[in-house]
């Protein structure tokens, strides 16, 4: 007998509550292990929205969505309203202007995705042994959500492939994008990685970090009880300045981060440059079971090749003494490459209730998957790497 799935949309994530939420977001973290996403976790969603990161006047209203049976939650998604497409890094702008041109409006729309982070991770989260009913359920409440409020759309951004070939038999569209991802291919050091680059590049990055590490000063690697309050009156000075120059105001509320004190800092590598007694720069990344992702970068004193040492070559170094086997350093950046970043596809699912509208998307989706299988193919083959690596990590 099929037992009956009801869906409930919530504005607040408390309304769901922790346990329920990371028995179904981080169900392998119960016993005190690393979740293997640390971006859908109760602890960093609730971390934006207790900082008024989002809710009201961010243009990330929080509607939380969950589905359970006989009463126990089985599902989740950190379901949004948007009234605008900045915050996403797969981008739709062309779409809403498209829609709107056309007499249509495009927002409010619906967004699956954690707010300002362009990570992959599961988005349609499920307690174990019920990944079906739950995945199901979350995808067909979601759609109907949209369809009842007569909203233009309902996006997932950043899903897994696996989740992405699951809305596609749904109904769903698939998007196909891509980022510069480092995998590790089991090293000991960083001069083990070098190993592995042709010559020109292994060169040109220890001439680069020789370059930075002269800078005049120290960089501290800190995680967990080493990241101190004022850390964070540092970093936040950091973050500002590379806030309004990208989006013109930044994401993040101050208070993000003294929250992140308090219930993220186990899962923080906060990487900061000392020159004078003063800190100068500083990089923001998350630690999951087996990636780290690279966030935020942000300096007061210009230093050449800081931002790299910084940004990819620390990030390597903590994923290899951590035993990571990836490292996400965020959304764009061909110069990634240079660096043993390669590119890899990210994904993401649409539904629009137009089907007019969807049928010329969903033939601009083919397209742009084809041009954007074709940029991997030659971005990676003008990768640093020796060409018998690449063959092994692909």
């Amino acid at each position: 007998m099929t037992q009956e799935v009801e869906i409930r949309v919530v504005p607040r994530i408390a309304d769901i509550g922790q346990q329920a939420w990371d028995a179904c977001a981080c169900p392998e973290a119960r016993d005190g292990a690393r979740p293997h996403d640390p971006f859908t976790t109760y602890r960093f969603l609730s971390a934006l929205e207790d900082s008024g990161s989002v809710g009201p006047g961010t243009g990330w209203q929080p509607q939380y969505l969950s589905a359970s049976i006989a009463g126990q939650v089985i599902g989740v998604a950190p379901l949004f309203a948007k009234s605008h497409s900045q915050g996403e890094y797969i981008f739709d702008h062309n779409w809403a202007h498209a829609y709107e041109r056309a007499g249509g409006r495009y927002y409010p729309k619906l967004q699956i995705a954690v707010p300002h982070t362009p990570a992959t991770g599961r988005r349609f989260l499920t307690r174990p042994d019920f990944e079906d009913a739950g995945f199901a359920a979350l995808v067909q409440g979601a759609v109907q959500l949209t369809q009842n409020n007569g909203l233009s759309s309902l996006h997932a951004t950043f899903c897994t492939q696996g989740e992405a070939t699951r809305a596609q038999d749904m109904g769903l569209m698939v998007r196909k994008s891509q980022q510069f991802h480092w995998r590790n291919g089991g090293y000991a050091d960083f001069d083990d990685f070098l190993a592995g680059l042709n010559s020109r590049k292994r060169k040109n990055i220890r001439k680069e970090r020789a370059q930075a590490q002269g800078f005049g000063g120290d960089i501290h690697v800190l995680t967990g009880d080493q990241i101190q309050p004022e850390h964070w009156d540092d970093f936040w000075v950091f973050y500002q300045d590379t806030g309004a120059r990208k989006w013109g105001s930044p994401y993040l509320t101050r208070k993000f981060f003294d929250i992140a004190q308090e219930t993220l800092r186990d899962d923080i590598a906060l990487v900061l440059a000392e020159r004078n007694g003063r800190m100068v720069a500083g990089a923001l990344n998350f630690i999951g079971a087996d990636a780290l992702y690279g966030r935020y970068w942000g300096c007061v004193e210009h230093h050449p090749c800081l931002h790299f040492e910084l940004c990819y070559y620390r990030a390597i170094d903590i994923a290899i003494d951590l035993g990571l086997s990836t490292v996400e350093a965020g959304a764009q950046g061909e110069h990634k490459l240079a660096r043993g970043y390669l590119p890899t596809p990210t994904w993401s699912v649409h539904w629009v209730r137009d089907d007019g509208f969807a049928r010329a998307i969903g033939e601009y989706l083919e397209a742009e998957t084809a041009a954007v299988d074709d940029e991997i193919e030659i971005l990676t083959e003008y990768g640093p790497f020796k060409r018998a690596r690449i063959e092994e990590q692909e």
